[in-house]
């Protein structure tokens, strides 16, 4: 089967399509012919090697090269003997994880694991949106719990996880500001921001602005400026946590009375529920997959490239042909 793979960190030339054995998958596994799947700055953080080098040894290699990618809309193509859930011919959505592996064709995964039928109103390109930054942007939103008329800001709101939260946010009543780049401002006001800021004319946080919830999806402003900028009982969700917010945190709760809110891995069960809300909004039409581009699997370094100038809007795709 055709991949695009890389044996060494470095620019996007790097990433190269080449053949891999094609996966059996076992007892508890279903084999899926994957047809579209996500590209990450992530993906472009990890073929740079800029994640800490302690974990290059981890990321999932096949026959010496990395596969990049963790979500994923296709169809199930064989099944493993003892799987219960699926059964050929399905169409789903997925989550590797850790395991990584989806700029290829296809991919074996465990039926237990983050895999979910593909929306009704969905194509593949969009429905390979969900799995990462659609559930973790409801993960996120529902624990903050948003109430009609609060004040949210999202930071951030033009890239893959902020789309979705703009309108999840939108969908909970919320008075909606996305702070993105100039050329996302129209898009934005398209999906339900109410006010739009320009990070590069101006900082929201020196605004003089408050705001009852703060969703952040880039983590570039310090957790002191973040908490000024809430009304009292606010909350902050982040969706890039750094380790002095995990240390502070609770701290800041128990001083402030501000809520902060981090991701934090769940279980499929968790996954399953905030899968079966969004669903729900998705083929109600109150909530869309915002793609930009579609490249084709062989084009993937043209993908990273894209990523790389700072432009995109909601997500770039890889297609299988």
């Amino acid at each position: 089967m055709k991949a695009i793979a890389y044996s060494n960190p470095g620019a996007p030339e790097v990433l190269q399509l080449q053949e891999v054995a094609r996966p059996v998958p076992k007892d508890h596994e279903v084999l899926i012919r994957i047809r579209a799947t996500t590209v990450s700055a992530g993906d472009c953080e990890a073929r740079r090697s800029k994640a800490p080098g302690a974990f290059w040894p981890l990321r999932p290699r096949q026959a010496g090269v990395v596969i990049l990618g963790q979500e994923l809309a296709g169809e199930v193509k064989a099944v493993g003997r003892r799987v219960a859930r699926f059964r050929k011919g399905d169409q789903i959505i997925a989550w590797t994880g850790l395991r990584l592996g989806t700029y290829t064709e296809y991919t074996c995964l465990p039926e237990g694991g983050v895999l979910f039928p593909r929306p009704a109103n969905m194509t593949y390109e969009e429905a390979t949106t969900i799995p990462v930054g659609g559930l973790d942007a409801v993960y996120l939103l529902r624990k903050a719990e948003i109430q009609p008329g609060e004040r949210v800001l999202i930071n951030g709101a033009g890239g893959s996880m902020g789309t979705y939260a703009v309108q999840i946010a939108n969908y909970f009543g919320a008075e909606v500001t996305g702070v993105d780049s100039t050329t996302k401002l129209d898009m934005l006001r398209s999906i339900g921001a109410d006010h739009v800021v320009d990070y590069t004319r101006g900082d929201f946080l020196q605004s003089g602005e408050t705001y009852d919830v703060i969703f952040d999806v880039v983590g570039n402003a310090s957790l002191s400026d973040i908490l000024e900028r809430l009304r009292p009982g606010g909350r902050y969700a982040t969706a890039v946590p750094q380790i002095s917010q995990l240390l502070r945190g609770q701290w800041a709760t128990w001083t402030s009375g501000k809520k902060i809110i981090i991701w934090i891995p769940r279980t499929v069960g968790r996954h399953a529920q905030d899968f079966a809300f969004l669903k729900e909004l998705i083929e109600a039409g109150s909530v869309k997959a915002i793609v930009d581009k579609c490249f084709l699997l062989q084009q993937a370094a043209e993908a990273h490239r894209y990523i790389e100038g700072g432009h995109k809007q909601g997500y770039v795709v890889l297609t299988m042909t």
